[in-house]
């Protein structure tokens, strides 16, 4: 059997240090020009003619029939509810078709998925067999959610799906990779290890026309790195390259810059922004009563008609206790953690998809790629370390043009954090207020649930799981050779830090030392002493002559009481009394 050409890429962005001086791109928050310039790796501008942006896309295609797509694909469109393109659809679509690699870059929600996947199954249709296209997502739950997708848009061509992640049994996954599917979803963790683990499963690929990268900001991430070159090798070089992405990143220029005109890019990317369509709040008040505040909106959701929320957290921990803490409350909810088994994970998104609970508690897992249609509302309970981040959260809710709401919980240490969100998107959050009493009539209810929950935490041994699992983590970090990079960057981060911190001391010294001078030549100082000391005396002459009023007032009251008291016992004295009347007839 002829061994297929397999794709060893030494200049692909991640694997290669470029020998030209990295090209550095500022994202301007400008309208895009109707004709994009780009840089070359010699630093040279040229009119890019291959690259199109939201402002050059024109309307020509009012239907997906005119895109060049199989009847039976438009049909399934319109079923749907599909009725017009998107502009990343309308573009992106006939370039896949056309057969050249693809790089769509669009903000959340605006239907990246259906770009890539519906061109994939209309050549599908035409040359059925597996495996057919890769997809590579850097989630589990991305994942399954994009094999839904795939079986509602190809619902026509009985589609054969593998999800392959990690979580699951190796040994099914590799059965169902041999039985060949149409097409397969992964993570880069797991389909790695399932290529280079197993020697009868890279045979299964050699046919591969698509390889899709699907978040691929997040997938071309350092930490995959060892995995996507292994994952490329075991491709096809004659493959077609798709890669989609809400946010431009220095490792997708360098991937411009590797094809150039073999790639069609369609970029909507107008800087770190957020939809019109989404109404965005925060809320000042103290940490220690962030979870009061929390349950009072929670339980005002339905007086504010909203259907479902994501409540975003930042650490696992802080997601189990919140989970127990709800439960204690009888508040019901689903919780989506990476601590948490694939298939709790799996029954808890199935549970808030299904409206069985409307509130979910998760982690940044869920932040990137999940559309749930109904979810009208995402709460930052910990407002995220990283403004991109943000932008990925609060894009789970107003979606395909729905409205929704963001409401950030911001306590006394993430002002800073929110001053970087809004230079970021380029607004302002609402600032709003609730009834404190009414806020804080819960806090009693509240306090106490809180510590039921940390009780129960300690009874199921979670800080010792949870330290067990940082060690793993550690682990395969320094096996991948990333432990020593993270360390360093922190070192270099710490230095920065101290530097500045240094600096600023400088300054603070050259003020003092100048504002110390000042005083001496004007005698600032001996004029302040001076003036001191002259208050003082006001002061306590102020302060003596109302201590002698307050005396001469209280012994005015009590002279008076003193006259009263005498007038009384006398007016006494004069009324005639039985006791007196008998005295007086004896």
């Amino acid at each position: 059997m002829e061994q297929p050409q397999l794709l060893h890429d030494p200049n692909f962005p991640l694997f290669k240090t470029p020998s030209s001086p990295a090209v550095t791109t500022t994202a301007t928050h400008k309208p895009l020009s109707t004709t994009p310039i780009t840089t070359t790796s010699n630093g040279e501008r040229r009119e890019d003619h291959s690259v199109e942006t939201a402002a050059t896309v024109a309307a020509d295609a009012e239907a997906f029939g005119d895109l060049g797509l199989a009847e039976w694909a438009v049909k399934t469109c319109r079923e749907l509810g599909m009725r017009r393109p998107r502009p990343v659809q309308r573009r992106c679509i006939p370039r896949v078709l056309e057969g050249r690699h693809v790089l769509g870059i669009d903000e959340t929600g605006s239907g990246k998925t259906a770009a890539f996947a519906l061109p994939i199954l209309h050549r599908l249709a035409e040359h059925p067999f597996g495996v057919f296209a890769l997809v590579v997502t850097p989630t589990r739950e991305l994942a399954f959610q994009l094999a839904e997708q795939f079986r509602a848009l190809g619902s026509a061509v009985h589609l054969r799906i593998t999800v392959v992640v990690g979580g699951m049994d190796m040994l099914r996954q590799t059965k169902e990779l041999a039985a060949r599917p149409h097409l397969v979803i992964a993570t880069p963790g797991r389909i790695h290890a399932l290529l280079r683990n197993n020697p009868d499963i890279p045979p299964v690929f050699s046919r591969t026309k698509f390889l899709v990268l699907d978040e691929a900001d997040r997938v071309l991430d350092v930490g995959f790195q060892e995995e996507l070159r292994f994952i490329f090798q075991c491709l096809p070089e004659n493959r077609q390259n798709l890669f989609f992405s809400a946010t431009t990143t220095s490792n997708l220029q360098k991937l411009r810059e590797r094809y150039q005109d073999k790639m069609y890019v369609y970029e909507a990317y107008e800087g770190f922004k957020t939809v019109e369509t989404l109404k965005q709040q925060a809320i000042f008040i103290p940490k220690k009563v962030k979870d009061v505040y929390l349950m009072h909106i929670l339980a005002k959701m339905e007086d504010m008609g909203i259907r479902s929320a994501i409540v975003f957290i930042s650490t696992c921990r802080d997601c189990h206790r919140l989970s127990l803490m709800l439960e204690v409350l009888d508040q019901e909810a689903a919780a989506l953690y990476s601590f948490k088994s694939q298939a709790q994970r799996l029954e808890a998104l199935h549970q808030f998809k299904s409206g069985k609970v409307s509130i979910l508690l998760a982690t940044d897992v869920a932040s990137r790629g999940l559309d749930i249609p109904t979810v009208d509302l995402v709460i930052n309970y910990d407002v995220p370390r990283f403004p991109r981040d943000y932008i990925h959260r609060v894009g789970r809710t107003a979606r395909a043009g729905r409205g929704g709401l963001a409401l950030s919980l911001v306590t006394q240490n993430d002002v800073d954090l929110i001053h970087e969100i809004e230079a970021l998107i380029e607004k302002q959050l609402e600032m709003i207020e609730y009834k404190e009493n009414e806020v804080l009539s819960l806090m009693k209810k509240v306090f106490s649930a809180k510590n039921v929950a940390e009780m129960k935490m300690i009874d199921d041994g979670f800080e010792e799981k949870a330290k067990e699992r940082k060690k793993q983590k550690l682990k395969m970090l320094a096996d991948k050779g990333l432990l020593n990079k993270r360390s360093k960057k922190r070192k270099r981060n710490k230095e920065f830090a101290e530097e500045g911190e240094e600096q600023k001391n400088e300054v603070f010294t050259v003020r003092n030392v100048t504002e110390m001078k000042r005083m001496d030549e004007d005698g600032i100082e001996e004029k302040a002493e001076e003036g001191g000391i002259q208050k003082l005396k006001m002061r306590t002459q102020k302060g003596l002559s109302k201590k002698k009023k307050l005396k001469e007032r209280n012994n005015e009251f009590a002279d008076e009481g003193k006259k009263q008291k005498k007038e009384k016992v006398e007016a006494l004295a004069d009324i005639e009394t039985p006791k007196k009347r008998s005295k007086k007839r004896q």
